[in-house]
């Protein structure tokens, strides 16, 4: 396995996409190129790639990426093979906003989105007018107000969906709480200023934060992450076979066992 970081990926990005894209799709026998997010997707895909994959018949080579358009923008234009790092919610956001032609492949495990607060022990001690943080990326901000909704601190309009504004998505108030939208890696730090935050899973694992107020529930949740490829490696048996190594038996005892089941859990 050869690890590279994505700052070297960036700056050969454009050379790359010039050379015609990823070698994955010439060469049958290329390594894959997959992009992740460092924690938990890249902690995962190590394990695969140490225990399974040479005897699966697959090479990997782990890209890291600390935001979350990089991954699909390299996929696009030929830099990765595939990346694994996101919902289909998220996806379908990007792709109406961004373009670019992706094809879903498996789910692999959820992160349960979770309020954290150091100010109230639970959402009915929260006060008047408090502050909540949330993500401000419109798929991930929406299922955050849903569960604040689903913990009786706010009541959304029944129109409100994915990319509906904060003011416009919520029909009532009643403490007049105060929603303030960050880009996902600023919201751990921000449990420390505001009185409560809506918190990305691989970001709380990251900040070691605990003891949430509120977690999303798993059953039947369609934020579950997983791999994307491009149309032209969706039959690819590499890729195949590493979606098949990533919902193995192995991955979810690891999964469970990395994360007690709780700040992460395998897709069912």
């Amino acid at each position: 396995m050869r690890l590279r970081f994505a700052a070297l990926l960036a700056s050969a990005g454009v050379l790359l996409a010039a050379c015609g894209g990823g070698s994955a799709a010439e060469d049958p026998n290329a390594p894959l190129k997959i992009g992740v997010s460092p924690t938990p997707h890249g902690e995962v895909l190590q394990y695969v790639d140490d225990n399974l994959a040479q005897q699966a018949g697959i090479d990997i080579e782990i890209e890291k990426f600390d935001d979350y358009n990089r991954p699909n923008e390299a996929v696009a234009n030929g830099e990765l093979d595939a990346n694994y790092f996101q919902h289909v919610p998220y996806l379908e956001e990007y792709r109406k906003e961004r373009g670019g032609e992706f094809t879903w492949i498996e789910p692999v495990h959820l992160e349960p989105l979770a309020v954290y607060s150091k100010q109230a022990k639970s959402l009915a001690e929260l006060p008047a007018g408090a502050t909540v943080t949330l993500s401000n990326d419109p798929a991930n901000q929406f299922r955050g107000l849903k569960l604040l909704e689903q913990g009786g601190l706010i009541k959304l309009a029944p129109e409100a969906a994915v990319g509906t504004r904060l003011d416009a998505a919520i029909a009532e108030n009643p403490k007049n709480i105060q929603l303030k939208d960050l880009s996902p890696d600023q919201l751990p730090r921000s449990v420390d200023d505001a009185a409560a935050a809506v918190v990305n899973g691989n970001y709380a694992i990251k900040a070691k934060l605990s003891n949430p107020l509120l977690v999303e529930s798993a059953q039947g949740n369609p934020y579950a992450n997983g791999l994307v490829t491009s149309p032209a490696l969706a039959e690819d048996p590499r890729v195949l076979k590493l979606a098949e190594l990533l919902r193995s038996q192995q991955v979810k005892d690891f999964i469970n066992e990395e994360w007690g089941g709780v700040a992460v859990v395998p897709a069912s």
